[in-house]
C-alpha cells in the first residue's frame, strides 16, 4: 500500500467532534436505559417495531466514525515507516482486544450461576470492567518499566483467572460468547473492513464495491431459507458484514471528503451517497423493516445517511467556517473513547459489590431520571478531562 499524499499529516477536528458528541450521547442513553417511565423515542425500539430512534443511531455512528478514521490511521503508520508486519500485528491486536473486552462485558451482565461462583457476580463484573485499564493504558515514556509490566501482566492474569472463576447457568466452567457485545461487534466489523482496505490499497472504487457486498450479504443473511444459513462460517461472516457496512460507509465518505488535492465547495459525491443510502434503505424496508436489534440493511443505510449529513454539517461548520471553540466541551471524550465507555461499568459494579446506592430512587424514573442521565454524562466528560491530564488513556 502506498502513502495517500492528500491525507498527509491531516488532523480533522470535525471527525473528533463527531466522535465526542457520539460518545456523550452514548453515555446519556446508556444511563437512561436504567430509568423507568421515559418516552419510547428515548429508548431502543423493539425488534419488531419497524422503526428507529436517535438511541438506535448511537452504535452505527460509532462504526461510521471508525470507518472515517481508517484511511488516516493507515496513512499515519505508513508515513511513520511501520513494516507490513507491524501494521498487521497492531490491527489484529486492536480487533482482538475489542472482542475480548466485549465478551467479558456480556458475561458480566448475564448467563452466570451466582450460587456456584466463588466470588460474587458483582465483584467479577467489577474486575472484568476494571482490568482493561491497566492492561491497555497508554503509559508515559518516563513511567517505571517494572510497574508498567506489573500492571499490564497482572491485569492479564486477573482476566485469565476470571475466565476460570466464571460458572455458567448450565453449570459449565468458563465464559462463552453469548453475543459479542458492542465492543466485540465493533472489533469484528473493524477487522473485516481493514483487511479488505489493505488488500485493495484503499482504493475508493473497491471500497464502494465492498460496501455493496456488505449490504447484499446482510440482506441475504436475513432472508428466510437462505443458503448462508446452511454454511455456518458464511453466516458468521455475513452477520458481521452487517456492521462492517457502516464502517465501510465511513471509509467511503472519508475518502470522498479528504483524498483529493483541492476540496470542493460542494461535495456532490458525498451528497450523492446520502441520497443513495436513503434510497437503498427505503427500497429494502418492505422486505426487512428497520431494526437495530435484527441488524437490518434499512437500519444500516438510514444510519449511514444520517451520519453523513451530520458530519457534512460539522465539516462545513468547523473546517470551512472555522467555528471550533464550542467543541472543546466534547473533546475529552473524543481523546479517550474506550475509557469513557467502560468507566460507568466500573462504577456500577463497584457500587453493586459494596451494596451502595449513590442516586436516590427519585432520580431513577421519569423527568428526574432524564435530568440525572444528562448530569451524569456531563460529569463523565469532566472525569475524562481529569483522566487525560493524569495520562490515563486507553490505547489499543
Amino acid at each position: 500500500m502506498k502513502i495517500k499524499e492528500n491525507l498527509y499529516n491531516k488532523r480533522i477536528i470535525s471527525i473528533d467532534a463527531l466522535r465526542g458528541i457520539t460518545i456523550f450521547v452514548m453515555i446519556f442513553v446508556n444511563e437512561l436505559a436504567s430509568i423507568t417511565n421515559v418516552p419510547q423515542w428515548m429508548k431502543h425500539m423493539p425488534a419488531d417495531a419497524d422503526a428507529m430512534t436517535f438511541v438506535d443511531l448511537v452504535f452505527p455512528a460509532f462504526l461510521f466514525i471508525v470507518g472515517m478514521s481508517v484511511p488516516f490511521a493507515f496513512n499515519a503508520r505508513l508515513i511513520k515507516g511501520d513494516s507490513v508486519k507491524t501494521i498487521w500485528t497492531h490491527t489484529l491486536k486492536r480487533a482482538l482486544a475489542l472482542i475480548i473486552i466485549g465478551v467479558f462485558m456480556v458475561n458480566a451482565a448475564e448467563g452466570y450461576d451466582a450460587a456456584k461462583m466463588i466470588i460474587s457476580p458483582a465483584f467479577w463484573g467489577f474486575l472484568a470492567y476494571l482490568m482493561p485499564i491497566p492492561i491497555w493504558n497508554k503509559y508515559a515514556k518516563d513511567f517505571p518499566l517494572w510497574l508498567k509490566n506489573s500492571l499490564q501482566y497482572g491485569g492479564i492474569v486477573v482476566l485469565i483467572a476470571l475466565y476460570f472463576l466464571y460458572v455458567q447457568d448450565t453449570g459449565n466452567i468458563g465464559m462463552t460468547p453469548k453475543w459479542w457485545g458492542i465492543l466485540g461487534l465493533i472489533g469484528w466489523a473493524y477487522l473485516f473492513t481493514v483487511v479488505y482496505y489493505w488488500l485493495v490499497c484503499g482504493k475508493l472504487g473497491a471500497m464502494i464495491a465492498f460496501l455493496v457486498l456488505c449490504v447484499a450479504a446482510n440482506s441475504v443473511n436475513l432472508t428466510e431459507g437462505s443458503v448462508l444459513h446452511q454454511i455456518q462460517w458464511l453466516s458468521f461472516i455475513a452477520g458481521h458484514l452487517t456492521h462492517a457496512s457502516l464502517v465501510a460507509a465511513g471509509v467511503v465518505i472519508s475518502l470522498l471528503f479528504f483524498d483529493r488535492k483541492i476540496p470542493a465547495k460542494i461535495n456532490w459525491g458525498v451528497l450523492g451517497f446520502v441520497v443513495l443510502f436513503f434510497v437503498t434503505g427505503y427500497l429494502l424496508r418492505p422486505y426487512f423493516g428497520i431494526s437495530k436489534i435484527k441488524g437490518t440493511p434499512s437500519w444500516t443505510m438510514f444510519s449511514a445517511a444520517i451520519c453523513t449529513v451530520l458530519f457534512y454539517f460539522l465539516y462545513w461548520l468547523m473546517e470551512l467556517k472555522k467555528q471550533t471553540k464550542w467543541s472543546n466541551f466534547f473533546m475529552p471524550a473524543a481523546a479517550n473513547p474506550l475509557l469513557i465507555y467502560i468507566l460507568p461499568g466500573v462504577i456500577y459494579y463497584f457500587c453493586k459489590t459494596i451494596n451502595i446506592h449513590i442516586i436516590p430512587g427519585y432520580f431513577r424514573e421519569g423527568v428526574p431520571g432524564i435530568i440525572w442521565s444528562l448530569v451524569f454524562s456531563v460529569i463523565m466528560l469532566y472525569v475524562m478531562k481529569i483522566m487525560n491530564r493524569f495520562k490515563i488513556q486507553l490505547h489499543l
